[in-house]
């Protein structure tokens, strides 16, 4: 995406005095636990060693943190809030989790779906305490605003 072009379009379509909201909480691909980090190696070895980003394309990371972005643009009023949270989660709910993203969604895993399922069930299993899996995870949220 092409973030200033974006945000300069938002400045042409926006009230004077308009936010704009860029949040994010990384992913289970991005967190660090024991659990995570067993899982991650798992999904590469049936969608392959780089990050995807749908079928055909692997994720490149942002160059620059989106509060640079945001602070050269017409929201040049930034600030940054940050929220711990911890989720719970069930083998179940880790496997179909990645489902609804663009780095392990189902079509990457072909006729191997199946036999990833089971693998990452047992994993997950071998993982998982009396509370489950809990991710430990921190929820970034920038509002932006002109000066």
């Amino acid at each position: 995406m092409d973030q200033p072009a974006v945000l300069s379009l938002l400045n042409g379509c926006t009230i004077k005095d308009a936010t704009v909201v860029v949040m994010g909480d990384g992913s289970l691909w991005t967190a660090r636990s024991a659990w995570t980090d067993a899982l991650r190696p798992l999904i590469q070895e049936y969608t392959g060693s780089q990050r995807r980003a749908g079928k055909d394309k692997t994720y490149a990371a942002h160059d620059r943190p989106y509060r640079e972005i945001l602070a050269e643009s017409a929201f040049a009023d930034v600030k940054e809030h940050t929220i711990d949270v911890e989720r719970p989660w069930t083998p179940q709910t880790v496997i179909g989790y990645p489902y609804s993203t663009s780095f392990a969604s189902r079509p990457l895993f072909g006729a191997r779906l199946q036999e990833f399922e089971e693998r990452a069930h047992a994993l997950l299993t071998e993982h998982a305490d009396a509370d489950g899996l809990i991710e430990h995870a921190r929820f970034d949220v920038l509002i932006a605003r002109r000066p």
